[in-house]
């Protein structure tokens, strides 16, 4: 009779309503290892929030790339329209439509030396 109490009894120890019942927190392993194991739950918490927030930044570096991506095209583009209107060519043709009276120079600009 005791052969069959103790197999009943090892049967019962991993069943689903032994360990969610909470019998399995009365094993001597997890009384012997309390501390251990309620130090490793922290670590774990410690761990997925660590993880969290190297994502939370990764993406914060991806938007900010993407943005400053954006940023060096409008300059780009704004540094060769720039380029464009500033040739001679584009200011007396500017110059034409304003209607202003000047002319270009005829006589190339002197260097005055010491």
């Amino acid at each position: 009779m005791d052969a069959g109490k103790k197999k009943k009894k090892k049967e019962s120890r991993f069943s689903f309503l032994y360990i969610l019942g909470g019998g399995i927190l009365k094993e001597d392993f997890i009384v012997k290892h309390t501390r251990m194991i309620v130090l490793i739950v922290i670590l774990v918490f410690f761990f997925i929030g660590n993880r969290y927030t190297c994502m939370q930044k990764l993406r914060e570096i991806d938007r900010l790339q993407q943005q400053l991506r954006d940023v060096r095209f409008e300059a780009l583009s704004i540094s060769s329209e720039l380029t464009g209107n500033s040739r001679q060519s584009q200011i007396e043709l500017l110059i034409e439509e304003q209607g202003i009276e000047l002319e270009t120079a005829k006589n190339p600009p002197y260097e005055l030396y010491k």
